[in-house]
């Protein structure tokens, strides 16, 4: 996956030497990835897609609104593909067009077989993918390429000062650009009397202001990985890129083009007064030294007001670094403790977390955004406190999840979360905004979620009349991709752990996200199971093996997206399902029913005038493979993906489902005295002792 973290290191001095910026300048190629263990078959519906999506970036590269910038994807399903190109800021329609008509015939040559490649020149860069990532508005920094120019700056000290400055206020002029826009800013400045520092910074337009800075923030962070005391150097993201050098590298006559003229206060003469000079009447020195004054006295109480401004100003600025430096150092020390004595500790998780990977948003900002936690703004209750409604002072919406100010539960489950959903980028995962450390808070602010969770919508009394066939249907394929991203393509190997309808939120259009990470684990690149002593997740959603024994693997979650796939087509929950039909869970109700050749008696009554027959009954059967009792008989996610794309693929026969999970535990002599956290929105859901 484009996702893998790599880095691409020096490239010769040559490289990067000053390039002739001209209408008819040459195209500077650079590099390219395309890796080879994500390959599509020649002439195959994907390949047809990709030259469909190659056609039209070329064509929109010559858009004079593109501001340089275009995503669009070709195909559905498994034969989706997305793709982006960006050119430089301070090129014009011509080059681009040029750069990106380059590109897409370079790299399908570079790239013949591959499913994701990019390819880097100084004028552009072109990627596509089949991860969904690529096609949303998202924050993206995997793959970096670093270039940098071998010789060493004489002044290191003064000029790495001087470049940390310049980088931060170039990146924050670009963030300020409004969304669509271009973001994108050149500086120069002298830091000697001979030689100058030539800086450029640049995002994607489709970045928030938010997303923006933290990707150059974290491209300022990597310089010292390529480029410390270099005379120049670049760190190259898919959302973001940053070029320092010594020599002029861009245009300088397009960024000044670009550039707003400064304001300026026209000067209004006044009429002459009564007595001066202009009126040719009395003592002209007189008067010429009352408007020195007056001068005089105007410029010091502008000093005087500019002076308070800036001291205030500066008072804020520490105080907010202050309060940033301590809700980090108390995170940093949550993942330093988190390893010891903790059976459901990741070892992995301590090295994860670092200062770059920490969204930390004031308590201030919180508040006012969620009116004080007002009780209006509260959208629900889960088993870590409740979710609160907030608005921030962009208009951007989001949902605040409040977890106790006093108890030391969930600590583990909060880090779990800054940790991992803070590094994962995919349409089906629901994105964490923020955190926040201050005053015994524990606070996580996320993407607003308006239509809430799948359950309120699913078993609700009369909300199931809202999803008919199609949607379902569109909602379990979301599920299986956001599932197949964190198991397969993510940096990361994760697994859930706690997947069920109301950890499923649902956006504006209804599409699937998956939210609450706080029991995910992390798995090493060969490892394929773990155990452990203490089980957590949600009652009625466990795989037997993990509830009688401990063990887990990705097939837990293909369990648990087995029960939520028969679920959305029954219309019932397994929880509490055996207490109206003699005992059975839904999954072995669904099963006998599959067998005796009946599948349709389980689908929802809703569904009668929307469904396709043979979707629902393929749907059973894949759902009742995954429920499989031994793990080693249920598909994995990428062949679940496929199953539901396509109706010739011939599915093997599910074997029957283990009874009841609950009852299971019961049967093995664990304490009867448990309760079950279960909540609608972003919530824990715990298995524990009273």
């Amino acid at each position: 996956m484009l996702t893998l973290k790599f880095s691409i290191f020096l490239l010769s001095f040559a490289a990067l030497m000053t390039i002739n910026i001209t209408e008819a300048q040459e195209i500077n190629y650079r590099d390219h990835l395309c890796p080879d263990t994500n390959t599509f078959v020649r002439n195959s519906t994907y390949q047809a897609n990709l030259k469909i999506l190659l056609s039209s970036l070329a064509f929109n590269a010559t858009r004079n609104d593109s501001n340089g910038f275009y995503n669009a994807s070709a195909g559905q399903d498994i034969d989706e593909v997305y793709g982006l190109f960006l050119c430089r800021g301070d090129v014009s329609v011509e080059v681009c067009l040029k750069c990106v008509k380059l590109a897409t015939n370079d790299i399908v040559e570079l790239c013949p077989i591959e499913k994701e490649a990019i390819v880097w020149y100084d004028e552009c860069f072109l990627l596509y993918s089949n991860s969904y990532s690529y096609n949303f508005s998202s924050l993206n920094q995997q793959p970096v390429l670093y270039m940098w120019n071998p010789s060493d700056i004489t002044v290191n000290v003064e000029f790495n000062q001087l470049l940390v400055k310049t980088i931060s206020d170039a990146a924050n002029v670009a963030a300020s650009a409004p969304s669509g826009e271009k973001k994108f800013e050149a500086k120069r400045v002298n830091y000697t009397w001979l030689e100058s520092l030539y800086v450029l910074v640049q995002c994607t337009p489709d970045l928030s202001k938010y997303d923006c800075n933290r990707c150059l923030n974290q491209t300022l962070s990597d310089l010292p990985i390529c480029c410390n005391n270099k005379t120049g150097g670049r760190v190259l993201y898919p959302s973001c890129n940053l070029r320092f050098e010594n020599y002029s590298f861009y245009n300088e006559t397009a960024v000044v083009a670009m550039s707003t003229p400064p304001l300026s206060t026209p000067v209004v003469p006044l009429p002459p007064s009564p007595g001066s000079i202009a009126d040719g009447k009395g003592d002209g020195s007189k008067s010429m030294w009352i408007k020195v004054g007056a001068g005089l006295s105007a410029v010091i109480v502008v000093l005087f007001f500019s002076a308070c401004t800036y001291t205030m100003r500066r008072r804020t600025n520490l105080r907010t670094e202050e309060i940033g430096n301590i809700q980090e150092e108390q995170l940093l020390d949550w993942a330093g403790r988190a390893t010891v004595g903790d059976d459901y500790s990741d070892k992995d998780i301590q090295g994860e977390v670092t200062s770059q990977d920490l969204p930390l948003i004031r308590l201030d900002v919180i508040n006012e955004a969620t009116k004080q936690f007002s009780d209006e703004n509260k959208l629900g209750q889960g088993g870590f406190g409740p979710v609160y409604r907030g608005t921030l002072e962009d208009g951007k919406e989001v949902a605040v999840k409040r977890l106790s100010r006093t108890s030391g539960q969930g600590q583990r489950e909060f880090l779990n979360e800054v940790v991992l959903i803070a590094r994962l980028q995919h349409r089906n995962l629901v994105r964490l905004l923020g955190c926040c450390l201050e005053k015994n808070e524990k606070l996580l602010i996320y993407e607003y979620m308006p239509n809430k969770s799948l359950d309120v919508i699913l078993f609700g009394s009369s909300n199931g009349v809202l999803l008919d066939w199609q949607r379902r249907l569109s909602i379990i394929k979301g599920i299986a991709r956001g599932l197949l991203y964190l198991h397969e393509d993510s940096r990361l190997r994760i697994i859930h752990m706690d997947l069920k309808a109301s950890n499923i939120l649902l956006d504006y259009e209804m599409n699937p996200k998956i939210s609450d990470f706080g029991m995910a684990r992390i798995f090493g690149g060969n490892q394929s199971e773990a155990n452990t002593n203490r089980i957590v997740g949600t009652y009625g959603y466990m795989a037997p093996e993990y509830a009688m024994a401990g063990l887990f693997s990705v097939k837990s979650d293909v369990f648990s997206f087995g029960v939520l796939l028969l679920e959305m087509i029954s219309g019932k929950k397994n929880v509490g399902f055996h207490l109206s039909k003699e005992g059975e869970s839904l999954l072995t109700f669904a099963w006998k029913l599959w067998s005796d050749g009946q599948g349709l008696e389980l689908m929802d009554p809703m569904l009668e005038k929307s469904s396709v027959a043979t979707e629902v009954l393929r749907c059973i059967h894949i759902g009742l493979l995954c429920v499989q009792e031994d793990p080693a008989d249920r598909p994995t996610m990428s062949s679940v993906l496929h199953m539901l794309a396509s109706d010739t693929i011939t599915l093997p026969i599910p074997k029957q489902p283990a009874f009841s999970i609950g009852r299971f535990v019961a049967m093995e002599g664990q304490s009867s005295n448990q309760k079950v956290c279960s909540g609608n929105e972003l919530t824990l859901s715990v298995l524990s002792p009273r």
